[in-house]
């Protein structure tokens, strides 16, 4: 299996288990968000690495899940149509006026002609519910283009503007029951990508607010789809940052974003590495699969 491609935004990957793309300088300039200028410019920066069709690319904080956006958007040389698992504690399906950032990234990818359903499963956030839900984008809601697969939330302001096709369940497990119904009958080839904050704080600590599921949990969802998986990512390692630039630092502010308690950073990285080992066995058999659906077109969707 090919090495994982590690984007070091903010040093807290490790660096052993993968090749490594120091990005520091463009920390931030990307964390949280950009113009689409500044993601285009990245892109171009990432060619020659990603040439190499890395299976598996780790992004370090999830204020850096809209990169996911240039790791989706090169498959648009595959012959057959993208389905996109995210497990995420929120649905990163948010308005944003000023570019993308890391909580509306996922309705710009439900944009992308070859993406024919974007799943974001594993959400406890209440960004579902209520007054929130015309924060959404409802359109790719509305047509489907977008599901939520929720744990514990309420979606009754959703189902009066007509979206029929995102669920709440009372239970992970309940959850996973219908997915692995629905899934079981996919032929698309899926992209998957994993923020860490799906997970509960008793597995690990990342730098949001976090769902329930369990790593067991996530192991038996990613072995769900495992069979059709042609690249995948993984964000929410937890790093500590204060942005010089002061509209981000509002931005920040207003999402809530948690504070790490002095000296629980080291401990939290080590806690991390270990899930990140564990997901790479998870993830092992992702560049077996490419093969069966064209995967060398990647080859010529690249910049």
């Amino acid at each position: 299996m090919s090495r994982p491609l590690i984007l070091d935004f903010d040093g807290s990957v490790a660096s052993s288990d993968g090749t490594v793309v120091d990005l520091r300088e463009r920390q931030e300039a990307i964390r949280f968000g950009c113009r689409f200028a500044a993601l285009r410019r990245l892109g171009n920066e990432l060619a020659p690495a990603l040439s190499a069709m890395p299976p598996t690319v780790f992004m370090g904080s999830g204020d850096y899940h809209h990169v996911s956006y240039l790791l989706i958007e090169r498959l648009r040389g595959l012959a057959a149509p993208v389905q996109v698992v995210v497990f995420d504690n929120h649905p990163d399906n948010m308005r944003y006026p000023f570019g993308i950032h890391c909580g509306s990234w996922v309705s710009h990818v439900s944009r992308l002609p070859f993406v024919s359903c974007v799943h974001v499963v594993g959400i406890t956030s209440t960004d579902v519910e209520g007054f929130n839900v015309w924060q959404n984008h409802l359109l790719p809601l509305h047509s489907g283009r977008v599901r939520y697969w929720c744990v514990g939330r309420d979606l009754r302001g959703m189902r009066r503007l007509g979206i029929k096709r995102s669920h709440s369940f009372a239970t992970v497990g309940d959850l996973l029951d219908q997915f692995e119904n629905e899934s079981r009958a996919w032929k698309q080839p899926v992209y998957l990508s994993i923020d860490k904050d799906v997970l509960s704080r008793d597995v690990v600590q990342t730098n949001w607010d976090q769902g329930v599921m369990t790593l067991d949990e996530l192991d038996l969802a990613i072995g769900m789809v495992k069979k059709l998986v042609i690249a995948s990512d993984v964000t929410g390692e937890v790093s500590a940052y204060r942005f010089t630039t002061r509209y981000k630092r509002i931005l920040a502010a207003l999402d809530h974003q948690p504070e790490i308690p002095e000296g629980s950073l080291r401990v939290w990285q080590e806690q991390q590495q270990a899930v990140n080992r564990r997901l790479l066995s998870m993830l092992a058999a992702v560049s077996e699969h490419a093969s069966q659906f064209g995967a060398n077109a990647l080859e010529i969707a690249l910049p």
